[in-house]
């Protein structure tokens, strides 16, 4: 082991904290993969979202930092190499040549939050959101989300004959503008 795989700090015992990893683009699930694979401890924050797959809503996990994981070390115990090798791992987060720890604080609100599942937050389409319509006989006219309607229907304001009208549709048949 030489000098730049070991961060030595006067001031502190060595203890294992959290640092950040930057991963390659799209490649975060995997480094998690490979970096649990060699025995170290990582967290890597997911969110569950709704989006649209070919015309439904569908729940995806998705990364809650896209390029970034929280991987656990030692600085003396250890072993530095293999992470710099290691698939979908672009680097550790450093200062200069020093990776700089993350607050076990932050970590551990992360954890803490992402257990914690709040179904509103995950929603695709949110209250006063403009919308398109997609599908039926108000096909392309524009509207305002106004809610859901269990997980399949939406209630949508549409401007017809200079009146707000409430009608309710399939979510599958609105798009974002």
């Amino acid at each position: 082991m030489n000098e730049s795989d070991v961060i030595r700090d006067e001031g502190e015992a060595a203890v294992p904290r959290w640092y950040a990893i930057q991963c390659k683009g799209g490649e975060s699930f995997r480094a998690t993969e490979n970096l649990v694979n060699q025995g170290f401890e990582v967290f890597h924050p997911v969110l569950e979202v709704q989006k649209k797959r070919r015309g439904k809503l569908t729940w995806v996990v998705e990364p809650l930092f896209p390029y970034y994981l929280f991987i656990r070390l030692d600085r003396l115990v250890s072993n530095w190499r293999p992470i710099r090798s290691t698939r979908g791992v672009l680097k550790l987060v450093s200062f200069g040549e020093t990776p700089i720890a993350v607050d076990d604080a932050l970590v551990e609100t992360l954890r803490e939050k992402g257990s914690e599942r709040d179904q509103d937050a995950n929603l695709y389409f949110h209250a006063g959101e403009p919308v398109q319509i997609t599908e039926g006989p108000f096909k392309e006219l524009q509207a305002v989300f106004e809610s859901h309607k269990g997980e399949e229907r939406a209630i949508v304001l549409l401007n017809l004959l200079h009146r707000q009208q409430r009608l309710e549709m399939p979510v599958a048949n609105l798009r974002r503008n």
